[in-house]
């Protein structure tokens, strides 16, 4: 299934650099984030589920790397180009080996069915 995204075209030439550069910076560092580790957590403070993902791995001995934006109180807007840029739309966002796999709870079920033991003993 595709996800559907506002198509390039039909963005007026005058708005298509603010589109193109919102945020820009975060993203980027997301996904050299992402290129660079086998595990990846984007969470944010406040917030238990990017807690409970990491602990998860903590505790299979998973290396992560984790990257943390904010609050309920600030950084939304950076938030919400990670969002815009992954389609997913709570917090954490957990990658594996370049994928979204979602959120904490898919991490779990990928954790239960052992998918990520291969990383464990890494």
């Amino acid at each position: 299934m595709e996800r559907i995204v506002f198509e390039t075209a039909r963005i007026h030439p005058a708005a298509q650099a603010k589109v193109a550069n919102n945020q820009r910076a975060i993203v980027e560092e997301c996904q050299r984030a992402v290129a660079s580790h086998d595990v990846v957590v984007i969470g944010m403070s406040q917030n238990p589920h990017p807690r409970r993902a990491r602990k998860a791995l903590l505790e299979r001995r998973v290396p992560f790397h984790y990257l943390e934006y904010g609050s309920y109180l600030g950084a939304w807007r950076k938030r919400t180009a990670l969002k815009m840029w992954t389609g997913w739309p709570t917090f954490p966002m957990i990658f594996v080996r370049g994928t979204l796999i979602g959120g904490a709870d898919e991490l779990q079920a990928s954790l239960v069915r052992g998918e990520l033991d291969a990383l464990a003993k890494a």
